[in-house]
């Protein structure tokens, strides 16, 4: 009996392991081959929508990007959400000097909203652009940014569309958390779902770019709907694909740079904060990945070293030794396949294993930090 259960759990290993790499080969063509490239210059008017707080050091050169664009008609609005550094002072600076810029003050933050969701919405009355293109301070913007995203909603006839930035990592730290973002629509979720399945669950966005046609933004409530929400990006493509509105999720890696966060730390911080929180906070839903977590991704890498240091020494010699180099094989090559499509160095797909033991350590981390009501603290505000 036991064999039979070690024997279904390494077959299930294989399973889980074989899912991985064909949604991470499907789902990279899927991006690629619905992604068009930038070539509608004019015509449509584009509202760049930036909030910022304590963006000292990023804010001024990624607006100096956005004023580089090839595309003529767009404005650029910039909040300063309540700073404590030189935010305001640069950007008051950078609409004197540039027409296209409108710098604006924050009101102080409700009890009931969350920092960037508030900022955010407040920019949206000033805006005049039939299209919203929302984008983080500390991103970089090629010349054919804006283009991009006009091409794109035009050739895609999306209502929202979204991707994940070009990431820069630079420390170990950044190295082993920030390429977890891409978990879900590197090879989790079957992206092609988006396209034919109108369950809001199956749509994404990255708050690092968002472009959203304002018309039907405005309709489905804007960023009301999600103010308390961490993972505002993720709950607004559901809803608007839940309200009948089409979204889709692009290779956008080069058209855009970020470096997320500065360090390990803060990367665990501002990806940990929004876990429990995608998982509408349900406990149940949470504890069962992190079981899945464990289990299938954490495993097998300790499980085969073990074995194969138990064989070499002759005190125990397992069958399914070459079931666990088959898993391990499948994992590589899924990394591999992710690195390449999102432009990062394929050595990081060295650190898959580890990457999965930090993975399961913020899933835990989330849960205890939001049950216990101590939150996290993110641009000097606490959110829970």
């Amino acid at each position: 009996m036991l064999y039979i259960a070690a024997q279904i759990f390494f077959y299930a290993m294989i399973g889980v392991a074989s899912y991985f790499f064909l949604m991470a080969f499907a789902n990279m063509l899927e991006m690629k081959l619905r992604t068009s490239s930038p070539s509608v210059k004019g015509g449509v008017f584009v509202s760049v929508l930036i909030p910022a707080r304590n963006e000292e050091n990023n804010i001024e050169k990624c607006v100096n990007s956005l004023l580089n664009q090839d595309y003529s008609d767009y404005e650029i609005i910039i909040i300063d959400d309540n700073s404590d550094d030189k935010t305001f002072e640069i950007i008051s600076k950078l609409a004197e000097q540039n027409e296209r810029v409108t710098a604006l003050k924050g009101k102080p933050l409700p009890p009931d909203w969350y920092g960037k969701s508030f900022a955010t919405e407040q920019m949206i009355p000033h805006a005049k652009g039939e299209i919203l293109l929302f984008t983080d301070a500390d991103t970089f913007h090629n010349p054919t940014s804006v283009s991009w995203a006009v091409t794109n909603m035009q050739k895609t006839g999306a209502d929202l569309i979204s991707g994940y930035a070009g990431q820069i990592l630079k420390s170990l730290g950044e190295r082993l958390t920030v390429p977890l973002i891409f978990f879900l629509t590197g090879f989790l979720i079957p992206m092609f779902l988006n396209r034919i399945v109108k369950l809001g669950y199956f749509s994404l966005a990255v708050g690092q770019y968002i472009a959203v046609k304002k018309i039907s933004f405005v309709k489905v409530g804007g960023y009301s709907t999600v103010k308390n929400k961490t993972s505002e990006d993720v709950f607004l493509a559901r809803l608007m694909k839940s309200s009948g509105y089409k979204t889709e999720f692009l290779d956008i890696s080069n058209q855009v740079l970020c470096r997320m966060y500065s360090s390990g730390k803060e990367a665990i911080t501002g990806i940990g904060k929004n876990i429990y929180d995608f998982f509408g906070k349900n406990p149940f839903p949470l504890i069962m990945n992190a079981a899945a977590i464990l289990l299938f991704f954490c495993l097998p890498f300790p499980l085969f070293i073990a074995l194969l240091v138990l064989s070499y020494l002759e005190i125990f010699s397992n069958p399914f030794l070459i079931h666990l180099i088959i898993v391990l094989i499948l994992h590589t090559l899924t990394w591999l396949i992710l690195f390449i499509g999102r432009r990062i160095s394929i050595h990081n797909t060295l650190y898959w294993p580890i990457m999965y033991f930090n993975l399961l350590f913020m899933v835990l981390w989330s849960f205890y930090r939001t049950l216990s009501g101590r939150g996290f603290v993110w641009k000097d505000r606490v959110v829970t």
